[in-house]
């Protein structure tokens, strides 16, 4: 059974006490490993600009999310600034979005990025992961009928009315291509109400990695602990595009939708701006709120190769963000076409953090790794060389000692 002090601990104790004691000076330390570069929004996002994420009184408000030991993606994806390959051109200008990546859709690579990991506010790009979570668990020809609560909804709205009744894959459609905030609260009653909703959405994200992101409303309006980053949105809505129900959803530019009772239907249409553009555009998703400001995510297909870009923290001036979208799209497409490395890889998880206090048999093993596996040394090693330093050390303190004695003479 392995001691349960260390053998390098007891070696720094030793020296110290010896070195302490005899009057000689100090070893020289070792710098240790440098400090993580300083990243504003690591934890948190920036202060709301109004009282939507105040929790109800009584209620405290969520801890920041833990922030994992490594970042997922892979090391480059903690870096605060714009995150390129060495040698390729910068990124286009303007840019007025706080974080942004460019992806490969297909095969996960990150082409480049701006703040991977800070943490932002998705806005209705949170839809996304509602809509995923819809496809996985009802039925698209299920009826549901609308409801006081769905028509009272802060809009965009798509128009539900009390007593209309909507199939699934129609409130799909209309959730995504006009984002509405009255579907999505209908959509939520369907999956048993909005906590419940949330909490399924939260469980997703947890699932695919999403470690940066917590859902505090099915819309994407703000509330109390809403959280993600742009690296969490790419990889959300990269699961999204393989999803037929969602692609075909975020394709469509226009539907007719059931006008309620007694009333026709009447034409929605697509409101990404990219759609009459931008060459090859496949769909995307839009979104806003005072605290988050503009969000964005849209992706494009050209002679086989999908593109996707997702912006968060965006302003309309100098151009739109359509426009800065369009041109993050153009500058993936020629770092593909280029065989550009990639940064990152959406396909590699987060390390589990560190804290291994609960003194559970997991962290003891780790702890046991850590002291022999990883140790270039070994136990042996440690022991051997502590036999060698206490031999110099003790002649050392004889000859300081010898040297005293004859000054004194």
């Amino acid at each position: 059974m392995r001691s349960a002090v260390p053998a390098r601990v007891l070696i720094v104790a030793l020296l110290a006490a010896l070195f302490g004691t005899s009057g000689l000076p100090a070893l020289a330390q070792q710098p240790g490993p440098p400090e993580p570069p300083y990243c504003e929004f690591r934890e948190l996002p920036p202060p709301p600009v109004d009282t939507s994420e105040q929790p109800p009184p009584g209620v405290p408000s969520p801890a920041p999310l833990p922030v994992p030991a490594s970042p997922a993606g892979g090391e480059r994806m903690s870096e605060c600034g714009v995150v390129i390959a060495e040698g390729v051109p910068a990124p286009p200008e303007p840019q007025t979005a706080a974080s942004w990546m460019v992806q490969n859709l297909d095969t996960g690579e990150v082409l480049a990025a701006k703040d991977p990991h800070g943490r932002q506010r998705p806005a209705s790009l949170i839809k996304t992961l509602l809509a995923l979570v819809v496809l996985e668990q009802l039925d698209p020809e299920r009826v549901v009928v609308g409801t006081k609560q769905d028509a009272e909804q802060e809009c965009t709205c798509v128009g539900i009315v009390e007593g209309g009744e909507y199939t699934v894959g129609q409130l799909m459609n209309a959730l995504l291509m006009r984002s509405g905030n009255d579907v999505a609260h209908a959509l939520a009653g369907a999956l048993g109400g909005t906590q419940a909703a949330v909490g399924k959405m939260n469980d997703l994200a947890a699932r695919l990695g999403a470690a940066d992101t917590r859902a505090a409303t099915p819309s994407g309006l703000d509330g109390p602990g809403m959280t993600t980053s742009v690296y969490d949105m790419s990889l959300v809505f990269a699961s999204a595009m393989k999803q037929p129900g969602y692609a075909e959803a975020v394709g469509r530019q226009h539907m007719d939708f059931p006008g309620g009772p007694g009333k026709p239907p009447y034409p929605i249409y697509n409101d990404n701006q990219l759609w009459p553009t931008y060459a090859g555009f496949i769909g995307g998703k839009t979104g806003f709120t005072d605290d988050s400001r503009h969000t964005y995510a849209g992706a494009a297909d050209r002679d086989g190769t999908r593109i996707g870009v997702v912006l968060l923290r965006a302003e309309q001036k100098p151009i739109p963000v359509g426009d800065q979208a369009a041109r993050l799209l153009d500058y993936g497409f020629s770092l593909a076409a280029t065989g550009t490395p990639a940064v990152g890889d959406l396909n590699e998880a987060p390390a589990v953090g560190g804290d291994t206090s609960d003194g559970s048999a997991h962290g003891a093993q780790d702890a046991g790794e850590e002291d022999g596996k990883d140790d270039p040394f070994g136990t042996t090693g440690w022991i051997i060389t502590l036999v060698v330093i206490l031999i110099v050390a003790i002649g050392m303190i004889v000859a300081h000692r010898k040297g005293v004695l004859i000054r004194r003479e």
